[in-house]
């Protein structure tokens, strides 16, 4: 899927003299963004408030959001990782890990000159319209932490959504040991000899158990649903460049993941004989490459819930209790966008309600970028979704009205709540394949709009 797209080729018309964007963020999608409207002649800030290109991808990160451990990986093979026109190193691992992944994001940022556009420090304290939706074209405010404030025709929200933990109360509150949410986990040897419960089964939740499994003097993993763990290789190639040649928008998302679990099931056998409640709803992908060997080697015991917690004891929905050092959290993050009034973007029960996930129905100018959880890597999304916004600050697409926008907002919302669990992390869920094609279908038809 990092192929040329066709939209993306299409020659475009000169940019709107002196028509300034704003993009927050100068992790991966923010960067992505600021590559492909430099490119089309739009006038790019992107504001950072830290000292640091990388997001996520920089390990201690001094912008105090990144989530990344000393042992991170990412989950995909370098080759579907990469930007389409961009390639890592060639001497880079099949799984990059977060250090390669830094590298490679500020590689791209220089090649396509992005640097010189990014401004460090500088921590956006509010956005705020300055027009009237209904009679005028977009001006945006940016006020900073210094006081100042910047006009811009557009803005980008490219900050993320994995840097603001979301906690049960039933785990922080009633459990009297130590408790951290995963957020915070940074390396293995301050668990040795302790007893440790990990909650989830994510990747964040299977890497932390493997991390600290072979040196803890106990590891439990609660997984309170069914799941999918996908092996790092199959045949001795990565097994994301195995499914690739399966994720094609013109075979079946039913054979898609059929061939998936097939595959899956080939290389771990049944998940529930591993311990694992069956699967009663869609849920991504897991990928992990020593998980099953660690269960297998009894260094982590798979329990399905916890019933209670007292004190430092916790009672398992199986009957059995057992006293733990620590509990890990791996329950999640919440959106977070504390530059932007509720007004104007409302986040009720960790919802985004937006137009193909990135624009509000009354607010044009205004664009929110990889707030999606996906089930393949990330960089070829934020790459149609640069598209999308470029074309529209471009005047080559005409966004449809506000009520073609609700209407699309309930459907996809509707879709969610069909096919994943009822909660308050699984809002924003996307698989790429048809949001790829849901990108690309409408780009074409707001094209069509504009007279293109």
């Amino acid at each position: 899927m990092n192929e040329a797209d066709p939209i993306a080729e299409t020659r475009i018309k000169k940019a709107p003299k002196d028509k300034r964007i704003a993009v927050i963020g100068a992790g991966a999608c923010g960067l992505c963004a600021a590559k492909y409207l430099t490119q089309a002649g739009l006038d790019v800030t992107v504001f950072e408030i830290g000292t640091q290109i990388g997001g996520m991808w920089c390990y201690e990160n001094d912008n105090q959001r990144s989530s990344a451990y000393r042992t991170l990986h990412i989950n995909t093979s370098r080759d579907v990782t990469r930007f389409h026109d961009f390639d890592f190193d060639p001497d880079v691992q099949f799984f990059p890990d977060h250090r390669d992944m830094h590298k490679y994001l500020v590689k791209y940022a220089q090649h396509f000159d992005i640097v010189k556009r990014i401004r460090y420090n500088a921590r956006v304290k509010d956005v705020r319209p300055l027009f009237d939706p209904m009679t005028e074209p977009p001006l945006w405010a940016l006020e900073f932490e210094d006081g100042s404030t910047e006009e811009y025709d557009a803005v980008i929200a490219a900050t993320g959504h994995l840097s603001v933990p979301m906690h049960v109360p039933m785990f922080k509150d009633e459990f009297k040991g130590e408790y951290l949410h995963a957020h915070y986990y940074r390396e293995p040897e301050s668990y040795v000899g302790k007893r440790i419960c990990i909650i989830g089964v994510g990747n964040s939740a299977c890497d932390i158990s493997g991390d600290i499994c072979a040196t803890a003097k106990r590891c439990v993993l609660v997984a309170r649903s069914g799941v999918l763990i996908l092996p790092k290789l199959l045949f001795g190639m990565p097994f994301t460049d195995i499914t690739r040649k399966i994720q094609r928008s013109w075979i079946p998302g039913g054979i898609r993941r059929r061939a998936t679990r097939f595959l899956t099931w080939l290389a771990h056998g049944s998940m529930t004989k591993l311990g694992f409640k069956p699967m009663d709803s869609r849920a991504h992908v897991t990928s992990n490459g020593t998980i099953v060997t660690d269960i297998a080697y009894s260094r982590i015991e798979v329990k399905q819930g916890i019933e209670k917690i007292e004190g430092q004891t916790i009672h398992f929905v199986d009957g059995t209790a057992e006293e733990f050092d620590t509990l890990i959290a791996a329950t999640g993050y919440l959106i977070d966008l504390p530059f932007i009034s509720r007004d104007i973007v409302p986040l009720d029960d960790n919802r985004l309600d937006l137009f193909k996930r990135m624009t509000r129905p009354d607010w044009p100018g205004l664009y929110l970028m990889g707030f999606f959880n996906l089930d393949s890597a990330l960089n070829m999304v934020y790459e149609y979704q640069a598209r999308w916004v470029r074309d529209i600050e471009l005047g080559e697409a005409k966004i449809p009205s506000a009520i073609e926008m609700k209407a699309d907002i309930k459907r996809k919302s509707d879709w969610v709540k069909k096919y994943y669990r009822d909660s308050s992390r699984h809002t924003i869920e996307e698989e790429h394949v048809p949001y790829i094609r849901e990108l690309k279908k409408s780009l074409k038809a707001m094209r069509r709009a504009a007279g293109n």
